[in-house]
């Protein structure tokens, strides 16, 4: 891809992301999400009901009249996206790529963050660790992160969720929001996720293609595995392997929903002929009910 060609691309995310960062999202997500805590703002006159451990008593004393400290949020977050850019997620049955999905959804978040005076970081990764944006704040931070998002190239196709999960926890030592974008299609990163998900806010968002799910019968077909480069050739009008590849698939989302359980984490899953904007919208608002 050009670099005219990833102008457009850029400018047409950055148009469409801040425009329902700005329309929807930013509210949201600063309610669903918790500040480091609270710092003091201001004092103002005592009202009936307010908290009488919030009374300043030197300034009541010097005014003869009570008063008390207002504190306000402390609203600065550290956002990190960990993006799973392995060999499975360029593939799309339907409207688009599960990578397109992801860099709409990440781009939408970020957004989301900086216009809440948040930070933002990526760590992108397959079965290592392939780049790692520091987080910082601004639109000219943000831009850049959706350009390496449209044109990333991974040097390796195959996924290690864990080997992510690790670095994430002991690259970010301050508390953050981790938002882990990924098919999922690997296992064994339980014992990470739980770790992870004691020092930071972890929320995962499972990307996928309805297609995935089911094999359709087309007879005889040949298929290559996007992550090993493996080539299989697969009776579909057998009934029994279609019911088999079902079985082992409804499985799988069995695993992933325990170990997303078991480790406390929200998590939502979105499909690439699916609107993205509806599961978020739950996902905030199921946050914020919590708080």
């Amino acid at each position: 891809m050009d670099t005219s060609e990833i102008f457009k691309k850029v400018r047409k995310i950055e148009i469409k992301s801040r425009g329902l960062s700005n329309q929807i999202f930013s509210g949201e997500y600063h309610s669903s999400f918790k500040g480091k805590g609270m710092e003091f703002s201001e004092v103002r006159e005592y009202q009936y009901g307010d908290d009488i451990r919030n009374i300043d008593w030197n300034v009541t004393a010097r005014l003869n009249h009570p008063f008390v400290k207002v504190f306000e949020e402390e609203r600065e977050l550290t956002v990190i996206l960990l993006i799973d850019v392995s060999g499975s997620n360029f593939f799309g049955s339907r409207q688009r790529f599960k990578q397109e999905l992801t860099t709409e959804i990440a781009a939408v978040l970020a957004f989301s963050a900086i216009s809440n005076n948040d930070k933002v970081g990526v760590i992108f990764f397959s079965d290592e660790i392939e780049k790692f944006i520091p987080p910082k704040k601004g639109s000219k931070h943000i831009l850049r992160i959706i350009r390496e998002l449209i044109d990333f190239k991974p040097k390796h196709f195959t996924t290690n969720t864990a080997e992510a999960l690790r670095f994430f926890t002991n690259a970010i030592k301050k508390r953050s929001i981790a938002f882990l974008i990924s098919d999922f299609e690997d296992q064994g990163f339980d014992k990470a996720l739980e770790v992870a998900s004691r020092k930071h806010d972890v929320v995962a968002l499972r990307v996928y293609d309805e297609r995935e799910d089911h094999l359709p019968n087309l007879g005889l077909v040949q298929t290559k595995d996007p992550e090993t480069g493996e080539i299989t050739w697969i009776d579909t009008s057998n009934p029994q392997i279609r019911e088999r590849y079902t079985n082992m698939r409804k499985h799988h989302q069995r695993y992933l929903k325990d170990v997303f359980t078991r480790c406390g984490i929200d998590n939502i899953s979105v499909h690439t002929a699916q609107d993205y904007v509806p599961p978020l919208i739950q996902l905030f608002k199921r946050r914020e009910r919590r708080r």
